[in-house]
Parts: C-alpha cells; sequence; structure tokens
C-alpha cells in the first residue's frame, strides 16, 4: 500500500475511522470525568467508594475480557466495533434518565461504568486488530500518531467542556453529549469501503481456552513482550491510585473548581498532543525501545509535582499540577505509541485480539487492587500522600525497565513473530 507525502491523508478509509475515533474520543472524556464527578458532587462518595468505583470498573473485564479478545480474532472487526458503538449510545442514555427519575444511586453508577468498561475493552481489542488490517504495517506508526493525536485533542477539550457542562447543567446531562459521539463513531465506521479479509476460521476442536493460552504463551515466550507486559501491569497498578483520587484530591483537597480541573487536565492533552507528534522523530532517533524506557523515565519524574501540589502556598498547586499534566502526559503518549505500534508489528494479525486483550487483562488484574488500596491508604492519610506513593512506585518501575530486555526492542521491517522481536 503506497501513499503520496501526504501518507494516510490520502486514505479515505482511514479518515473516515479517523474522524469518527476523534468525535468519540472528545466525548469519553466528558464521561471519564464526568461520572466520577457525580460520585463527588451528586452522590457525595467517600475516597473509600472512589475505590470501589474504580474497582467496578476493572472487575467485569477480568471475568469477560479474555474471551472477548479470543472471540475478536474469531469474528468480522468493523461490524463489532460498529455494534459495540451503538450499545453504549444507548447505555449512557440510563445515567440522565436514572438522576431525573430519582433511581440514580452509587450502585447504579457502577454498574453503568462496569458496562461501559467491558464494552470498551472488546472494542479496543477490536480496534487495535483492525487498524494493520486497513492500512498494512508499514504506515503503523504513522497511523498510531495520528489517532494520537485525536485522542490528545480529545484530552485538551473534553475535560474543559466536561467542567463547564458540570457546572452549568450538572455532571448527569452533560454525559449526554457523550452518548451522541458513540451514534456518530459507529456511522463512520459503517461508511467505510474498504473490505478487509475476515479472521481465519477457529481451528477444528480449538476452544476459547486454549486460543486465551495461546495469547499468553506467545508473550510469555518473548523477553521484550514480557517484560512489557509486566511493565504495563505494574504501572496499571499505581496508576489507579491517580485515577481513583486526582479529582478527589483538586477539588476536595486542594479546593479547585471542576471548571479549573477541566482545564488542567486539558493540559495534559496539550502535552500528549506535542508527544503524538514527536514521536516519530524520537523512535527513529533512539529506537522504538528507548523511546519507550524514556518516555516512561521523564513521565515519571515529571509526576512528583502532584503530590508536591499540596504543600505549596495554594495558588502555586495549579501550576505544578499543569506541569504535571503537559510533561509527563506527552512522555506518557511517546510510551504508548511506541508500545501499541511494536506489538502491533511483531505480533500476527490473527492473534492481535487475544493478545491485546491478555495486555488489558494484566492491567485490569492490577486496577481494582491498586484502587481499593489507594482508597484504604487515603482515608487513613490524605489523597496527597497516597499519591505520593504511586509516583514512587511508577518512578521504580521506569527504572526496572530501563534495565530489562526492553531496550533492545527494535522490531525488523518485515517482521511476522514474536521471535524476531529482538535486534
Amino acid at each position: 500500500m503506497k501513499f503520496s507525502r501526504f501518507g494516510l491523508l490520502r486514505h479515505p478509509d482511514f479518515l473516515k475511522l479517523w474522524f469518527g475515533q476523534t468525535i468519540s474520543e472528545f466525548g469519553s472524556r466528558i464521561s471519564r470525568g464526568g461520572i466520577p464527578l457525580i460520585a463527588v458532587l451528586n452522590l457525595g462518595a467517600s475516597p473509600t467508594q472512589m475505590g470501589w468505583l474504580m474497582a467496578a470498573a476493572s472487575l467485569p473485564v477480568l471475568l469477560f475480557g479474555l474471551i472477548a479478545g479470543a472471540w475478536v480474532d474469531r469474528l468480522p472487526r468493523r461490524p463489532l466495533m460498529i455494534a459495540l458503538d451503538l450499545v453504549r449510545f444507548v447505555l449512557l442514555l440510563f445515567i440522565p434518565l436514572a438522576a431525573f427519575t430519582g433511581w440514580l444511586r452509587f450502585e447504579v453508577l457502577a454498574v453503568i461504568l462496569a458496562s461501559m468498561s467491558l464494552m470498551g475493552v472488546v472494542f479496543d481489542a477490536a480496534y487495535r486488530a483492525y487498524l494493520p488490517q486497513l492500512i498494512g504495517s508499514e504506515h503503523l506508526m504513522e497511523g498510531n500518531s495520528k489517532l494520537a493525536v485525536t485522542d490528545s485533542l480529545a484530552e485538551i477539550g473534553g475535560p474543559a467542556v466536561t467542567g463547564l457542562l458540570v457546572q452549568a447543567v450538572g455532571a448527569p446531562l452533560a454525559v449526554i453529549a457523550d452518548s451522541i459521539t458513540f451514534l456518530v463513531g459507529a456511522g463512520s465506521k459503517a461508511a467505510i469501503r474498504q473490505r478487509v479479509p475476515p479472521p481465519a476460521p477457529a481451528a477444528a476442536g480449538a476452544s476459547i481456552r486454549r486460543e486465551i493460552a495461546a495469547g499468553f504463551r506467545l508473550i510469555w515466550g518473548d523477553p521484550i513482550l514480557r517484560a512489557l507486559a509486566a511493565g504495563v501491569a505494574v504501572r496499571t497498578f499505581f496508576g489507579s491510585f491517580f485515577a481513583a483520587l486526582y479529582d478527589f484530591y483538586v477539588v476536595r483537597e486542594l479546593g479547585i473548581s471542576p471548571a479549573v480541573l477541566g482545564l488542567l487536565i486539558a493540559g495534559g492533552g496539550v502535552g500528549a498532543l506535542i508527544g503524538a507528534t514527536m514521536v516519530e522523530r524520537i523512535v527513529k532517533r533512539f529506537g522504538i525501545g528507548r523511546a519507550m524506557i524514556g518516555g516512561l523515565l521523564v513521565s515519571a519524574t515529571l509526576n512528583f509535582a502532584i503530590p508536591l501540589a499540596g504543600a505549596v502556598p495554594h495558588e502555586w498547586s495549579p501550576i505544578l499540577l499543569l506541569a504535571a499534566q503537559i510533561g509527563g502526559d506527552g512522555a506518557l503518549m511517546i510510551f504508548w505509541i511506541s508500545e501499541m505500534s511494536f506489538r502491533q508489528m511483531v505480533i500476527p494479525g490473527h492473534m492481535l485480539g487475544r493478545t491485546h486483550a491478555s495486555f488489558e487483562f494484566l492491567a485490569h488484574l492490577a486496577m481494582p487492587v491498586g484502587a481499593l488500596i489507594a482508597g484504604t491508604i487515603a482515608a487513613g492519610v490524605g489523597a496527597q500522600y497516597t499519591l505520593l506513593i504511586a509516583m514512587t512506585g511508577g518512578f521504580a518501575m521506569a527504572l526496572w525497565l530501563a534495565r530489562s530486555p526492553l531496550r533492545h526492542a527494535q522490531p525488523p521491517a518485515n517482521a511476522q513473530a514474536t521471535g524476531l522481536a529482538q535486534k
């Protein structure tokens, strides 16, 4: 597949996918920020309950995520993504409906978040496996970079709009905007004309359990993929401290308004946008392995500014938080684009669904444990010191990966199997 100097900008079906994801990702930021704010502002959730809310988003993935990943490798991926967008469109409408009818409870919110999380991991497995089929492996770094630009733009605009919407109409009504974006996303995928080969039929007698096990064996058998999986799991464990407590810490302990919180998170989108535009040059200059490690180390270092924001005069807190969001998210974006592109390059296409689900399973295995521990620690010592523990753990993980085989990662041009992943 050859393109001009405009690259994938001349690929009409990629542009449709890109447009749909831009709209969907923008809307998802509204729910990602709005649902925790519903718990904090509308339902008066405690730090422990915020930990349980994060756990509710992970437990369904642990129960069904691996099965879903194996099914993604058996089913046509584009129709599956369209169906998931439509179901999520309907599901999100239940939040304002529950608010209007007086049924909005913490338990209802947790069930909806759990359902959205499960469908999200299935969609992501299908989406990541579909992209190489649509554009070819030689364009993956460019494609992932452009899609990351989408993600970054959503991070810039979405949270800022969320904060304003929450203050203007309340968090439950703000979620309606996200439901509409899933409808747009489904339409954009339905408009794609390029036909890709359907997944190969499962071998006679092959069971879902064996296919899942094959995905784990593939990851475990390659030292670079094994190090990546371990690093992602540990980072998710400590990252769940941040996910469970950041809104609570900023709004309750630092006294920052929801509107300013949205602007701070939008600053992270600016940093991620910068990282997404730089990643191809950084990988070309230093190699994909060093790009991943460098991104993690820089991000982990800058994230220490988050707990330190509680130890400086109040007027300086937003400045420290903004610095951490811009620099930390920019460096982290370099890691995520490089990591995802590397996996898509070296893992055979017919196994991308289940191996992606395996990575997600490991991450979500760590997430509820981390979220519950974070809530328990924060109830005793406060969110600030709990976040300091999380940042220390994330930095230690980055140092460990710097000494792992990951630093040698450099996929060859025509890698077809993980055994080709090392120099």
